[in-house]
């Protein structure tokens, strides 16, 4: 049964739902007007809060902003078309370089640059990267160009404006994010950064465990092509995405990867700020906490419900935002000095998928406490529990289980963003269990836990897979299910077995994405894995056939 079918069956229910969804829809479409239009137009001086005043230790600037258009020079001739957002004094003030994100503008962080200016003294430029709008140039997706340019930025400001040479810093969201941390493993003189949902690892976050995120992909293309103009690599990406060879124009990823870039990042001392969202549909978090981990200089994580971009929404268009919050003090600190006690706090700060306060740790170690260690077992006798096996904790005698290929169920991980963004509002992607087909995929689940338990961490599955083609692409699940069989999909996470000999063993290593989510007491953990998801390229054989067979483990990780 499709989908489809299944909630036609629940017309009132659905109805319900979708009431739900479009309301908070429209919120969120509000906040994003708000951030494009209603930030102070150029030329403005900007109108502090009734009753605002500012903070002491401002850097002595007299109240008042003033938010003017600037034409800035790049690199290679390049023009970049900018906001400059200054507090009314003489200085120096730190200063702040804000790229805008892929197919925005620079008005993208007007409102928080303003704040920033008033609120705390910052001289903020915001521009729009290379090759979108009236900035000159093509786009080159965080290559070397875009990097010399915030370079150039920098330099411009500090020579135009009452800019502090020794107080730099970068921050930006999504590709704003990305340009910033590149740059400052390049520039020394950018000392502290702000990345918001931006991304450490290209090569993994659009093609996961060689499987195509297809609709993040056609995501940035759809809203790159009327909004700029695609440089060489871009374009020789593009080609190879659409021809199926996108493993030829990898290299030309690799290199834009600020996880490349740690050890001069932790050279240079560059204080960094990750702040991300669990669901992120183009930037999954596993690599961003991968980057948090290798970084040995002043870090901070944070983690909270939502997609891309949507956890700093509000806070680039000057509303209260904890990441515009924390990136404003992260700043204050590292560039002014100022004893807000971040530097003291936990550096990994938690908000989990389902729900509740922020939670602090010490590391991203300490995140995971205990591994709740399952053994896989082959599928119970029907007609119980159908082709469902179990997730035992003691090891289980050996087992195997045929699925066919190609044939989706009613397990997937959701609408790259849309589902996201539900999840922010506490709308997580939904199945019924029970109605998952065992034809087409694995099911494996625990016993009811007895109490409440926090799956906090990345899940790893272990299996002996035997392809019957030379290519197939896996799907495993982890849900939430309760003793209805409903079930609420944790994380997830896809891989393609490429190059395979058919009929041939081989092991499956897979971590799936990390979370924090609260599992109530009588509720099952549930593992799936099947071979087809509409968010991704899978390249299973319709028709085909894989096996799955033990001895295997999941290792679930537990706060």
């Amino acid at each position: 049964m499709s989908k489809t079918m299944f909630t036609s069956c629940v017309p009132s229910a659905v109805d319900h739902g979708q009431e739900i969804v479009v309301r908070r829809l429209l919120v969120l479409f509000t906040a994003l007007l708000a951030v494009l239009f209603l930030a102070p137009p150029a030329g403005a001086a900007f109108a502090p809060p009734a009753g605002a005043a500012r903070p002491a230790g401002a850097d002595g600037a007299a109240p008042g902003v003033s938010i003017s258009h600037r034409t800035v020079p790049g690199a290679d001739g390049v023009t970049l078309d900018a906001k400059v957002i200054e507090p009314a004094g003489d200085g120096p003030f730190p200063l702040l370089v804000m790229p805008a994100s892929w197919a925005v503008p620079n008005i993208e962080y007007v409102g928080a640059a303003a704040r920033l200016a008033y609120e705390s003294g910052y001289v903020v430029v915001t521009y729009t990267a290379r090759g979108f709008y009236a900035s000159g140039g093509e786009i080159e997706v965080g290559g070397p160009e875009d990097r010399a340019d915030a370079s150039k930025v920098i330099d411009w400001a500090l020579a135009n404006t009452a800019a502090d040479p020794g107080r730099i810093g970068m921050g930006g969201i999504s590709y704003g994010a990305g340009i910033s941390a590149l740059t400052a493993a390049e520039d020394p003189r950018v000392r502290a950064v702000a990345s918001m949902s931006g991304w450490s690892d290209l090569v993994t976050s659009l093609y996961p465990n060689r499987t195509v995120s297809t609709q993040a992909v056609e995501m940035l293309l759809a809203i790159g092509h009327p909004t700029g103009r695609f440089g060489a690599d871009l374009r020789a990406l593009e080609r190879a995405y659409r021809e199926g060879r996108i493993e030829q124009a990898l290299h030309l990823a690799a290199d834009r990867s600020p996880l490349a870039e740690t050890d001069e990042l932790n050279k240079n001392g560059t204080a960094v700020l990750l702040a991300h969202s669990w669901e992120d549909s183009l930037f999954p978090p596993q690599q961003m906490t991968e980057l948090y981990r290798k970084l040995t200089g002043p870090k901070r994580l944070m983690l909270a419900p939502g997609d891309h971009a949507g956890p700093e929404l509000f806070g680039a268009a000057g509303l209260p935002n904890d990441s515009w919050d924390a990136a404003r003090r992260w700043f204050d600190h590292h560039l002014r000095g100022v004893p807000n006690g971040i530097d003291t706090e936990n550096p990994v700060q938690l908000k989990p998928v389902s729900g509740g306060n922020w939670r602090g740790y010490p590391d991203w170690e300490s995140v995971t406490g205990a591994v709740d260690t399952r053994h896989l077992g082959g599928p119970a006798p029907a007609p119980a529990t159908p082709a469902t096996g179990t997730l035992a904790p003691d090891p289980q005698p050996a087992w195997q289980h045929r699925i066919g290929t190609g044939s989706p169920t009613v397990a997937d991980s959701g609408a790259a963003i849309v589902s996201g963004v539900l999840q922010q509002f506490q709308i997580p992607v939904a199945t019924s269990v029970p109605l998952v087909d065992r034809r087409a995929a694995g099911v494996w689940r625990t016993e009811p836990y007895p109490s409440s338990v926090t799956v906090s961490g990345a899940p790893k599955l272990r299996t002996t897979v035997t392809p019957e083609s030379g290519t197939t692409s896996l799907f495993a699940y982890l849900y939430d299910v309760d003793p209805a069989g409903g079930g609420r999909l944790i994380t997830h996470k896809p891989i393609t077995l490429r190059d395979a000999e058919p009929g041939e063993p081989q092991q499956v290593d897979l971590a799936l994405e990390p979370a924090v989510w609260q599992l109530p007491a009588g509720h099952r953990l549930v593992l799936v894995a099947d071979t087809v998801d509409p968010r991704y390229g899978g390249e299973s054989e319709p028709g085909g056939a894989v096996s799955f067979s033990g001895p295997g483990r999941f290792d679930v990780p537990l706060g």
